[in-house]
């Protein structure tokens, strides 16, 4: 079920919302394999109408499962949005859509969420990467024997001597 807000509660005051939306209701098209998500988004909201408009402020939490973008090793990754603010107008070309006296939130939730992934998970900000085995080393193999009887222009280059 989406984030909805009646806008019949917010005639008499502002509304305080507290909850946990599943991660299916924001319709997350993750693309990147580095980060995955199937918790909850955990939200507290408050809701003010204004003139011609809707402010909703307050704090958005994801829990994601990231791999490091240079070591691949898994990680947690708490996407923290606080402070969170939208300013929703009811006219001009921004306009929310208002269903049976409704606004959904869900999609304001997403846009913002989608904006606050990491773009290249570390983690850790000094993270060194893979380990560096055998970085420059030629590993032998059966077919080697006849790349090893070849010399190569550096092999010449190296018997040069040269005079000072």
């Amino acid at each position: 079920m989406p984030l909805l807000v009646n806008l019949r509660q917010l005639e008499k005051q502002n509304l305080a919302l507290a909850g946990e939306l599943p991660v299916a209701e924001l319709e997350l098209d993750l693309r990147d394999e580095l980060i995955r998500t199937d918790k909850p988004l955990r939200y507290q909201l408050e809701i003010q109408e204004m003139e011609d408009s809707l402010l909703v402020q307050g704090c958005l939490q994801l829990p994601l499962e990231c791999e490091c973008a240079r070591c691949l090793k898994p990680f947690p990754f708490q996407l923290k949005l606080n402070p969170w603010a939208a300013h929703l107008p009811f006219e001009g070309e921004e306009k929310v859509s208002i269903v049976n006296d409704c606004v959904d939130l869900t999609p304001y939730l997403r846009e913002d969420i989608l904006l606050g992934f990491p773009q290249h998970p570390l983690c850790e900000t000094d993270c060194r990467g893979l380990p560096e085995k055998n970085i420059g080393q030629v590993e032998k193999t059966s077919g080697s024997s006849q790349n090893e009887q070849k010399s190569s222009a550096w092999a010449t280059l190296d018997k040069l001597k040269l005079k000072k």
